[in-house]
């Protein structure tokens, strides 16, 4: 598993260059069965990143540009009247692909941001009545602006917990944006050919072999006590939810998988604390403002939660 899932991200690479950390914690959410939200300013390969990973994977892939006046049924699809056959025949919407990107997610009204909640939770979507289920694996990668970039609606907490990470994308170095110009010139063409790695059922096999990983009680104590040491600190108007616990345990397992691992071990944990609790916290209204509260909030857990000391593996 671990040499299908460095192939996967290396063939991303081509496209996406010096993100590696970036691109392997989001192998992990797809090994993991969850969801990315990707933030920052745009032009910084967000829907690159999504496209790259979705011919890599092998997966079936659909892009949804989100804007003010896009509405639910633009997403799910609908029931439309057959003129000829005179009945109702159902239209799929976008949804209805592996690899969901979402683009600017948050350029689209509440109410049709919510049109994703049950397809992302449940793995379907009611249409009139009828629930159908969505295609195996099902995963939404989205991008978002920040939320003081001009024109954006904040996504709702519910919809923000369903994301397994939140991951933040940054300039690249002058040395890896010299290099992205240097590539671009050779090739000659904007598009970089990505192969497919792997299949959707080698996708499905990979997340189940996950479940073979071994987790020590003591982890999982340790993954408890991080996530309710977030209720507890009076910075947080609301902490991390049990979902947040189960985030924590499915990216621990994910990236033991990826180092060639089939037992967990602390720093799995402690990798995607922030990517996998920070946009699960709601901070008192004082600290609104303040950019870096979330990550001095999640440092001093980290600091205060006492790290096990595991014996030797099973």
């Amino acid at each position: 598993m671990a040499a299908i899932s460095n192939r996967v991200v290396d063939e991303v690479e081509r496209a996406v260059i010096g993100k590696r950390p970036l691109l392997a914690k989001i192998m992990a959410a797809v090994l993991a069965g969850g969801h990315v939200l990707l933030e920052d300013y745009p032009g910084l390969a967000k829907t690159l990143i999504a496209r790259s990973f979705a011919l890599a994977l092998g997966l079936e892939f659909k892009r949804i540009q989100f804007t003010p006046d896009l509405l639910p049924g633009d997403i799910t699809g609908g029931y439309v009247f057959d003129r000829v056959q005179s009945r109702f025949e159902l239209r799929r919407g976008p949804i209805f692909a592996n690899i969901i990107l979402a683009d600017e997610i948050n350029r689209a009204s509440p109410r049709t941001q919510s049109a994703l909640l049950e397809a992302m939770q449940e793995r379907q979507t009611t249409l009139e009545g009828e629930t159908l289920a969505l295609p195996e694996p099902f995963i939404v990668l989205a991008t978002q602006n920040p939320i003081e970039y001009e024109g954006t609606f904040p996504l709702p907490e519910a919809q923000l917990d369903r994301f397994l990470l939140k991951l933040s994308v940054g300039y690249p170095s002058v040395v890896e944006e010299r290099e992205i110009l240097g590539r671009r010139r050779e090739r000659r063409r904007d598009d970089v050919a990505i192969r497919p790695i792997t299949d959707p059922a080698e996708v499905l096999a990979m997340r189940e072999a996950i479940e073979d990983v071994y987790v020590d009680p003591d982890i999982e104590g340790y993954i408890v006590e991080l996530v309710v040491a977030t209720r507890r600190d009076s910075r947080a108007a609301v902490g991390a939810s049990p979902r947040g616990s189960l985030a924590l345990l499915k990216l621990a397992r994910a990236q033991a998988a990826l180092d060639g691992r089939d037992f967990v071990i602390p720093d799995d944990v402690k990798e995607f604390v922030r990517p996998a609790l920070a946009h699960r916290i709601i901070l008192v209204p004082d600290l609104w403002m303040q950019r870096r509260a979330i990550d001095e909030l999640l440092g001093a857990v980290m600091q205060a939660v006492a790290v096990p000391v595991l014996g030797e593996a099973r």
